[in-house]
């Protein structure tokens, strides 16, 4: 699942409810990978409004850019969905 946040990411920065949609799960899910992710200084988090976007967190871990070649893409998933489609992050 975390691997799976990653390579979302590594398209576009996400808000919560994207990445729910994406992976059909629940937002406490979600948020609990996210916390693990951002506590592994993996993602960041900016506030846009009452709104949680994520980014990748890794210009300072360039050994990560091998396991992202290995990753499958999620640019699909990531282009068919958007906050205007789902209704948040106004």
């Amino acid at each position: 699942m975390r691997l799976t946040i990653l390579s979302l990411l590594k398209e576009r920065d996400l808000c919560v409810n994207e990445i729910v949609e994406i992976l059909q799960t629940s937002q406490p899910n979600v948020s609990q990978h996210m916390r693990k992710l951002k506590d592994g200084g993996l993602v960041k988090e900016a506030k846009k409004g009452q709104w949680v976007f994520y980014s990748l967190s890794i210009d300072d871990k360039p050994y990560l850019l091998e396991l992202f070649q290995h990753l499958p893409s999620q640019k699909e998933h990531v282009d068919a969905i958007s906050c205007e489609q789902l209704d948040c992050c106004d």
